[in-house]
């Protein structure tokens, strides 16, 4: 008869290897619960008890950063040793208004508080920025969609979206509910899209170029009415907020079918509530080849659904340039009918890791694979 000691050694690598191969690695010696993935994916803490993190950007030294909205400030967290997990939590920048969107270009890091745009500059190289400059302050502020996302375009232009004020109403502020596009020194505003309630992500495909954003539908049409929406965004184009939602469907609060005839409608649907936010194509080669240039959304989750939905990230699968459908990545953040964790913004690092950003647990996760 085996001792115990040696039955534990013989058993085990084939417990560890069984808890692989069925994609549930989750850290979970840090983790209030497990988080599960498919078949040969890990999912780990890059960094922890950060209040709030919420959209990202890599810097030009290939640093993972990242906006703490109501805290006003962006921080940088470098990982010199390759190690999967942040050396040092470093304060690019304090004292912002409700910083959200991020972007670098030419060495310079461009931030979307709630009503501008400002530009820092960190000369001597110590992740401090010493400076700081308005870029545009033409940005409508607060509301209650008060996030914005910044990106920079394939044709060099800055894009920033603005969500709507309100749940559901006639804005004044054709800024509101729309995605804006400037030069990049925040001259020549443009309004790019509109009928947008709240695009937080947007991102363009990497092989088509075309210009592709999530939006949250509105609330209190029931726990499956409206979807939220993946859009492919065209110059010009009205999507249908507030007189219609998903397929052209005229909501019943203004009752304009002439109006949603002639607006665009989604081209792929999401569960309504989901609050579908940061969006990410995949471009590494980490993944298996059958993910490269299919898009990963974060759920952060809903807050007026029953039973809730969201509070996961998932995949959605591109075919020649198109969604076909999507399905769950990675899960386990809703639990018991409670989010313990609410996903915001997902980025693709250098190495083709998957980072995740979590205001809800304030932790930031990286997910690899491991055949």
């Amino acid at each position: 008869m085996l001792r115990r000691s040696t039955r534990w050694q013989i058993l085990a690598p084939i417990l560890a290897f069984a808890l692989m191969a069925c994609g549930s690695h989750s850290g979970a010696e840090t983790l209030p619960h497990p988080l599960t993935l498919p078949k040969g994916f890990r999912i780990s803490v890059f960094a922890d008890g950060l209040d709030g993190v919420r959209m990202m950007a890599l810097s030009p030294k290939g640093d993972l950063t990242v906006t703490q909205s109501r805290s006003g400030r962006v921080l940088i967290l470098p990982d010199q040793n390759q190690d999967g997990k942040a050396d040092r939590v470093l304060v690019f920048a304090k004292d912002l208004d409700r910083p959200h969107g991020l972007a670098w270009r030419d060495g310079e890091l461009y931030v979307a508080e709630t009503g501008a745009v400002v530009r820092l500059r960190d000369a001597d190289g110590d992740g401090i920025a010493e400076t700081r400059h308005m870029v545009t302050s033409d940005l409508p502020a607060g509301g209650m969609h008060w996030t914005r996302t910044l990106g920079f375009g394939p044709d060099g232009n800055m894009f920033v979206s603005a969500g709507s004020s309100c749940n559901a109403c006639t804005e004044e502020d054709r800024r509101r509910a729309s995605l804006m596009r400037f030069k990049p020194d925040g001259t020549d505003l443009t309004l790019f899209a509109r009928g947008l309630r709240n695009s937080v992500g947007f991102a363009w495909h990497p092989v088509t170029g075309e210009l592709w954003a999530t939006d949250n539908g509105r609330d209190r049409l029931g726990n499956d009415v409206p979807p939220d929406e993946l859009n492919r965004i065209t110059f010009g184009g009205h999507y249908g907020w507030p007189y219609c939602y998903g397929d052209r469907h005229a909501d019943p609060s203004f009752k304009e079918a002439e109006f949603c005839a002639r607006s665009v409608p989604m081209t792929l649907g999401f569960q309504a509530h989901s609050a579908a936010l940061g969006m990410a194509f995949y471009t590494g080669e980490q993944f298996p080849a059958e993910y490269r240039n299919d898009a990963f959304v974060a759920f952060h989750g809903s807050w007026d659904r029953q039973p809730p939905t969201g509070y996961k990230v998932v995949r959605v699968r591109f075919k020649d340039g198109k969604p076909t459908g999507y399905e769950d990545f990675a899960t386990g953040w809703l639990r018991g009918g409670k989010g313990w964790g609410r996903p915001v913004d997902v980025l693709v690092a250098p190495d083709g890791a998957l980072f995740v950003t979590d205001d809800g647990g304030g932790r930031i996760y990286r997910i690899t694979y491991h055949p």
